[in-house]
């Protein structure tokens, strides 16, 4: 019995022809990924900002009344509130800032959340109050830092280990890399105000190891070619190692992307966000593997001809005389 194959085993797909639009495209993106994020901002949750979240649902309605909603809840003297749709149309999100003291008296977070729940239940009959979360702001400033922290920390440890592992320009290869998969990822939030919280730095981390896992594959056969193929053009060796390991990159990929898209369409609505960080994570790490860790090596000066030993004067006599 055959085995099935995606890939077929003669594969030549000549990746480095596009190295120079899908250089521009991916750098055009990357830039307005962060100009998004530095205007428009991202929609962070309660982990990061504070305050408290109260998610209700409007059993009887197809749509939440958002708007009555927002001048009900700015009447009764918290603040100004932040509702979103959560969900389903008929359900909604209002997030509010703690109240002066509430770090320190945990009652007054509870208070304003009862008043709130009895204002919307007075208000609206279907009102039903599915669940509150608070965080104060101390430790979401922490929980912040911490989160990003991490991210920066993950990326420079990868790049370093390929440092070690290969050569100095693969680990800028790499991070290079890791930055446009980061960038690519956080952008999705900045674009569509999903809500980003510690279950999306998850993603976001668990996006960094598959596309460290996927790069490292990359250019281990490309290291294996750069010793075996002494005289071959650097573009040609490049496209080789790709080919050789696209069977093993889109059966992984498309492996995963089967369990993370049954997840966001089938999963609770609490990861939907993590499932939809990780589809577009995988399927950019993918990209990335091929159209941006190999192409920057032949920007780093790499060639088949980099890691070879210099020859002392000895050695070079000694080659010369067996040639002879």
């Amino acid at each position: 019995m055959r085995l099935l194959k995606f890939i077929p085993d003669d594969t030549n797909v000549k990746f480095l022809r596009w190295q120079w639009p899908t250089t521009i495209v991916s750098t055009i993106l990357m830039i307005a990924s962060w100009v998004l994020v530095g205007t428009v901002g991202l929609n962070y949750g309660v982990d990061f900002i504070g305050g408290q979240m109260i998610r209700v649902s409007f059993t009887q309605s197809a749509e939440a009344p958002v708007a009555a909603v927002r001048s009900e809840v700015e009447a009764l003297g918290y603040g100004e509130p932040i509702i979103q749709r959560f969900g389903n149309a008929n359900a909604i999100s209002i997030r509010m800032k703690l109240p002066p003291g509430a770090d320190h008296n945990a009652a007054l977070a509870d208070t304003m959340t009862r008043t709130i729940s009895s204002k919307l239940k007075a208000a609206h009959a279907d009102a039903r109050v599915d669940g509150v979360d608070s965080v104060s702001g101390k430790v979401s400033g922490e929980l912040g830092w911490t989160a990003f922290k991490s991210l920066g920390l993950a990326a420079l440890a990868i790049s370093i280990y390929i440092w070690f592992r290969f050569e100095w320009q693969f680990g800028v290869g790499a991070l290079l890399s890791l930055v446009h998969d980061v960038s690519l990822t956080v952008g999705l939030f900045a674009v569509t105000q999903m809500e980003f919280d510690l279950n999306i730095v998850a993603a976001i981390l668990t996006v960094i190891g598959y596309s460290l896992n996927d790069t490292i594959v990359v250019y281990d056969r490309i290291r294996e070619n750069l010793k075996k193929y002494r005289r071959m053009p650097m573009d040609e060796l490049l496209d080789l190692s790709v080919n050789e390991t696209l069977a093993r990159t889109i059966m992984t990929s498309l492996t995963i992307f089967i369990t993370l898209l049954a997840l966001m369409l089938l999963g609770p609505k609490i990861i939907f966000g993590f499932a939809a960080a990780m589809i577009l994570g995988i399927f950019v790490a993918t990209y990335s593997s091929i159209y941006m860790a190999a192409p920057l090596l032949i920007w780093l000066n790499v060639s088949p001809r980099s890691f070879v030993p210099a020859e002392n004067a000895t050695e070079r006599q000694d080659r010369l005389a067996r040639e002879r």
